[in-house]
């Protein structure tokens, strides 16, 4: 049974009948828990949930350091490409959208590679749109293995490939695979993905699963927040991470909580997610699946990142450029999306510092 199989299981579900009825009880009983259910999940999802964010809070900052200690590790992305055949109302590559496109030669990923090694970081992750023209799995491959020598851990977001493809970019020094649902809701999610390889919903949604038998060590799934409600979608995300974690225990698995941030085009996220629903969902996934790698990233400001460390952060980007090739070009280019948080490695190292936490540059070495 794939994950598609168990979404499925959840298509008549009413989510907010659901919640309308969770009481405090409810919510103080799967506080108290050490091992939550689906429904625990839930209803520390629910909005009554919100009185008890305290309380959620601190158990959360104890299993964190339970499983954790106290490391937060420090990557950056580098994207090689903005071509991408897909049409996705929502983001600035889309097809439709009017910008100046271009992939990155072999001798730029360089230079942007010793660019961002000369920062300190470590750990890398692949970007590129969704073209397998403009960006072939020759060319990944051969990007790969130019990150590998600059970099301990490397993982791709790139656009799904199948099982023996991965097995390609692994061969080459691939550790990890980040792919975003953007939305677990699959008739919202064609809605969405109107032209392209995305628009098949259930090829993307088992995308995490080809890779787990590709041996890849890293997972991380997440969901746009802000595409539509935000209790299904977080608990969608959740539930696919600890089917992922039963599956494939050998990987670590991890989530990212990537809020709407503005782009390329005129789309405006259906809901408005609040720094209190974000703390929550932390919190929440916390509790739900103890042992996962939880990333929050420059799409959010150094103020709420300083404060969602002690919740469960296990890993944050810094320095971030969403632009192709955007740490070497003299020129600004368009982005993916705007980032929220400019800081530099150094200054993102002291705040984690101040928190009394360790940055963490690299996390694992292959003897």
């Amino acid at each position: 049974m794939t994950f598609y199989d168990i979404k499925q299981q959840y298509d008549t579900f009413d989510f907010e009948n659901y919640i309308a009825k969770v009481s405090d009880i409810m919510v103080k009983d799967s506080i108290r828990k050490e091992i939550l259910n689906n429904m625990d999940f839930l209803n520390l999802l629910s909005p009554k949930a919100l009185s008890y964010i305290e309380e959620m809070a601190q158990k959360a900052h104890e299993i964190s350091v339970k499983h954790f200690g106290k490391g937060i590790l420090l990557y950056a992305p580098l994207y090689v490409s903005n071509f991408c055949i897909n049409n996705c109302a929502y983001c600035g590559f889309s097809t439709k959208n009017k910008i100046k496109r271009r992939v990155l030669s072999f001798e730029e990923i360089e230079e942007n590679c010793k660019i961002v090694s000369d920062y300190g970081i470590r750990h890398i992750l692949l970007v590129t749109g969704e073209s397998s023209v403009k960006t072939p799995l020759s060319y990944l491959k051969k990007c790969v293995e130019m990150l590998k020598k600059y970099f301990d851990g490397v993982d791709v977001e790139i656009y799904p490939l199948n099982e023996s493809e991965y097995r390609e970019l692994a061969d080459a020094g691939a550790d990890g695979l980040t792919i975003y649902q953007e939305t677990y809701n699959e008739q919202l999610y064609k809605l969405l993905h109107t032209k392209g390889a995305k628009s098949d919903y259930k090829y993307r949604l088992e995308t995490c699963e080809r890779a787990g038998r590709a041996n890849y060590r890293n997972l991380n799934v997440g969901a746009l927040l802000g595409l539509n409600d935000f209790v299904s979608e977080v608990f969608f995300a959740g539930i696919h991470a600890k089917y992922l974690q039963r599956n494939f225990p050998s990987a670590e698995i991890g989530m990212s909580f990537p809020r709407f941030r503005p782009a390329v085009g005129a789309y405006k996220p259906k809901i408005i997610i609040s720094d209190k629903n974000l703390i929550q969902a932390v919190c929440a996934v916390r509790l739900f699946i103890n042992r996962i790698n939880i990333t929050v990233s420059t799409r959010e400001s150094g103020e709420l990142r300083n404060n969602l460390i002690p919740l469960g952060i296990t890993k944050m980007s810094a320095a971030s450029s969403t632009e192709v090739g955007g740490y070497a070009e003299k020129e600004r280019s368009i982005g993916q999306f705007k980032i929220n948080d400019t800081a530099t490695v150094d200054e993102v190292k002291r705040m984690i510092y101040q928190k009394n936490y360790q940055p963490l540059m690299k996390d694992w070495t292959i003897l």
